[in-house]
């Protein structure tokens, strides 16, 4: 599509084994960039709407990504994939914002609050050496177009509540962009040890809040320019 794309930090990214990739989500390009940037396949989780919406369905499922279960199974079946994937030394991928972000435009540098899925999947697998890795898309030159009706989408996956709303859903083609490898956090045994009863909420916050501090601080250092 024309878009040039700068890679920063490449050092930390681990060689092999099992990786959680943990990114900011604004465009449809998110995942295809970040699976050129990183150079390994990566196999996304993604809203339960991209896997009813025809089009959308083949190109998500094509690029390896996949789309999560209705609100009632969500979080098992996002638990259970991951881990699967995690444990065959797979890099799996979420974006931890929701569809926020993607049905409501925002600005290049804000990141949203983050679901707390993905810091429990990191404890809950088995898969040794695990790292999570905060990656960070800065964009610098973009185009925003009206894509499709928020209402539209409401037809194929009427569970979400974003999607009772007027408007149209924003579609961003990123032209020039920065992807920032952030610190990658090692999912030790003593902290999976302490994934239990009270101890359990800090540890995920611990989590949570350290890449959502580590995005954050890669995309407010990025230049314009």
């Amino acid at each position: 599509m024309g878009t040039r794309m700068f890679v920063y930090h490449e050092d930390r990214i681990p060689i092999d084994g099992p990786v959680l990739v943990v990114g900011n989500h604004r465009s449809f390009m998110d995942a295809p960039v970040l699976m050129a940037a990183l150079k390994r396949p990566i196999r996304f989780a993604c809203h339960h709407y991209m896997g009813q919406v025809p089009v959308m369905r083949d190109i998500v499922t094509s690029l390896g990504c996949f789309p999560l279960p209705e609100p009632e199974r969500r979080q098992q079946g996002f638990l259970h994939r991951g881990s699967e994937l995690l444990h065959a030394q797979q890099m799996v991928g979420i974006f931890p914002e929701g569809a926020q972000p993607m049905v409501n435009f925002t600005s290049p540098k804000k990141v949203g609050d983050f679901h707390r899925g993905f810091a429990h999947l990191a404890f809950r697998s088995s898969a040794p050496n695990l790292a999570v890795l905060p990656v960070a898309i800065a964009s610098t030159d973009e185009t925003t177009y009206p894509a499709v009706p928020v209402k539209l989408l409401g037809l194929f996956d009427p569970s979400e509540p974003l999607f009772d709303g007027w408007g149209w859903h924003p579609m961003v083609v990123y032209h020039r962009l920065s992807i920032l490898i952030g610190r990658p956090y090692w999912i030790t045994q003593s902290e999976r040890q302490a994934y239990q009863g009270r101890q359990a909420k800090t540890t995920v916050s611990n989590l949570v809040d350290y890449t959502h501090r580590e995005i954050t601080m890669l995309l407010q250092g990025c230049k314009d320019s």
